[in-house]
């Protein structure tokens, strides 16, 4: 199951405290001050990194701390520094922290941000050591770590969502492509969720299939439309086996146009698929009112043949690339 939304309560860690420590050495012979001060606590980053899973990293725990810093020592030794804490978050998200009100959009990969910052350490008490004052008792504690509530959204899915209608063969040709192993069967809405696959670097998304009226919640509804919006491009799937190929690709682009205007606008590749199960002609002849929307030749695929799956591919990462 895809987790696209958590909560976390994070915080940073606390500084260590500073100490009270006194010389010891031969030839001093009241001592003197040598406490050390205590190391930084550990600061909180995000780490955005390609893994739409990343956030079911967090679904049974939700509350994380950064290490503390630590205590001073003797002879005037610093306490080690602590270790950071990064939380790793999908390339897409939109985080916003509660307490702060404030709302970000991470969508380059391999970032590092530092979202809270740990607390100083303390002071030992060689800091108090004056003309007047030369065996202080003066320490201070290490500082609290800054905290927050960030509630963590998954916006895009996947860098290229495959779309189009039950048994169109979006499943099929994730599984072809990345080795998903995502369930496929001769019925409508085997895929109740969306199948994701990695192809060299990208994310592709076998979006559960749409029909006739979804954008008013029939079939599958609007909530699979809403998987369609989280991808960067489009990738559209359509059945050799259907009686009209210019009107089975104007149904779902009428659903989406209906959900969000702004789907529409997503670059998209069209594909002819199942093309093993018609004759060539017959082919030809359906694809013929492409034309009218520039798309003079859709791409056909069948999953029988390798070499058609390989130009596919090959297609397709020239298709995300631009």
């Amino acid at each position: 199951m895809l987790i696209d939304k958590v909560t976390l309560h994070l915080e940073a860690g606390k500084g260590g405290d500073g100490v009270v420590r006194w010389r010891r050495e031969k030839g001093i012979p009241y001592g003197g001050p040598a406490g050390g001060d205590g190391g930084k606590g550990g600061d909180v980053y995000f780490r955005v990194i390609r893994d739409v899973q990343a956030l079911s990293n967090y679904k049974s725990k939700t509350h994380w701390r950064a290490g503390e810093g630590e205590s001073g020592k003797k002879r005037s030794m610093h306490g080690g520094d602590a270790n950071d804490l990064i939380i790793d978050i999908p390339i897409g998200s939109t985080v916003y922290n509660v307490d702060y009100d404030i709302k970000t959009e991470y969508n380059t990969d391999g970032e590092i941000i530092k979202i809270l910052k740990g607390g100083r350490g303390g002071l030992g008490n060689e800091n108090f050591k004056t003309s007047t004052n030369r065996t202080p008792e003066e320490y201070t504690k290490g500082k609290l770590g800054e905290s927050a509530r960030f509630d963590i959204e998954l916006k895009l899915i996947a860098d290229a969502g495959i779309i189009g209608k039950p048994n169109a063969g979006k499943t099929s040709l994730l599984n072809s492509l990345t080795r998903a192993g995502a369930k496929v069967g001769d019925y409508e809405f085997t895929t109740l969720e969306p199948n994701l696959g990695v192809y060299y670097k990208y994310v592709l998304a076998d979006i559960p299939g749409l029909i006739e009226g979804a954008s008013e919640g029939k079939g599958l509804g609007f909530k699979f439309l809403k998987h369609i919006k989280r991808t960067s491009c489009l990738v559209h799937l359509i059945s050799a086996e259907e009686d009209n190929y210019f009107e089975t690709y104007k149904l779902i682009r009428e659903e989406m146009g209906k959900f969000d205007p702004e789907l529409l606008n997503k670059k998209e590749l069209v594909i002819i698929s199942k093309c093993d199960l018609v004759e060539s002609v017959v082919l030809e002849n359906k694809t013929k009112e492409f034309t009218k929307l520039s798309i003079a030749n859709p791409l056909t695929l069948t999953l029988f043949d390798n070499a058609s799956v390989k130009n596919i591919g090959d297609e397709l990462i020239k298709f995300l690339q631009k």
